[in-house]
């Protein structure tokens, strides 16, 4: 079983940066893919990013690529969401989440994965 602890959401305004990041419990193994979601009010969780937690392989979704980058440190157990240049559509409860199967191709479906934090709240002004 793995825990994951999402911090670092906050109020911060477009055009502006932030960093999640996801602390997992327990032993990693290297089939495991480890990614974000995101999901506001009304909508459905939206996937953001993902990663290979053995090879670092990463995917993006089209609405984020270029400005998040997602990372891991396997000596650490962490995993990371660098956000920049932030708009207010990125307002949403960010979620880290693992999938244990990580050679499946549906890397953005949120059914794939196994294991999800309690989310952490990124508010964007205008």
């Amino acid at each position: 079983q793995v825990q994951l602890v999402e911090s670092g959401g906050g109020l911060v305004q477009a055009g502006g940066s932030l960093r999640l990041s996801c602390a997992a419990s327990g032993h990693i193994p290297s089939t495991y893919r480890m990614g974000w979601f995101r999901q506001s009010p009304g909508n459905e969780r939206e996937f953001v990013a993902a990663i290979n937690w053995s090879s670092g392989i990463t995917y993006y979704a089209v609405s984020v690529k270029g400005r998040f980058t997602i990372s891991r440190d396997n000596a650490k157990n962490m995993v990371y969401l660098q956000m920049n240049t932030l708009t207010p559509e990125d307002t949403a409860v960010y979620y880290c989440a693992a999938d244990r199967a990580g050679y499946s191709v549906r890397y953005s479906d949120a059914r794939e994965y196994d294991y999800w934090g309690q989310g952490t709240q990124v508010t964007v002004s205008s």
